[in-house]
């Protein structure tokens, strides 16, 4: 598979991960409108239980609203463009394991290799940041040396 090929499908990874999140976020908010809502004691808008509903409720709502940022912010990442330094958007491939820069997402798998998809706000990508390929750094006294950017 070619590089911009492999990009773009990982992009989509990325994208298909979030979005799955993010549903399962809005399934989570709609259950526990429907829990208050359901709910039949005292039916005072101040009612403890659905003042804990809406408490969860509003805090999934900030979880969904952070998984829509970052599926924003992947879409952002261009596929169509090789980087000839580590930057936003850039996949890496170090001597040690592969990246891709763009939100915070952990590790996933692509055609049996695994990718770690990190943001700019990382240590680790501070460490690389405008490094090209043969170059190396440090970080938490573990040497990585830049194999590969696309």
């Amino acid at each position: 598979m070619d590089k911009l090929e492999l990009k773009k499908k990982i992009i989509d990874a990325c994208i298909k991960t979030l979005e799955h999140s993010a549903q399962t976020v809005r399934d989570t908010i709609d259950e526990l409108i429907q829990t208050a809502s359901d709910y039949e004691g005292d039916h005072d808008m101040f009612d403890p239980f659905k003042e804990e509903m809406m408490k969860k409720k509003d805090l999934q709502v900030e979880q969904l609203q952070k998984y829509i940022d970052d599926i924003n912010l992947v879409k952002k990442a261009d596929p169509s463009k090789i980087s000839e330094k580590v930057e936003f958007g850039a996949i890496v491939i170090t001597d040690k394991q592969k990246m891709f820069i763009s939100a915070a997402l952990g590790k996933i798998q692509i055609d049996n290799d695994t990718y770690y998809v990190i943001s700019t706000q990382v240590p680790v990508f501070k460490a690389m940041k405008d490094l090209k390929e043969g170059e190396s750094f440090t970080i938490n006294n573990n040497k990585f040396v830049i194999k590969d950017i696309f």
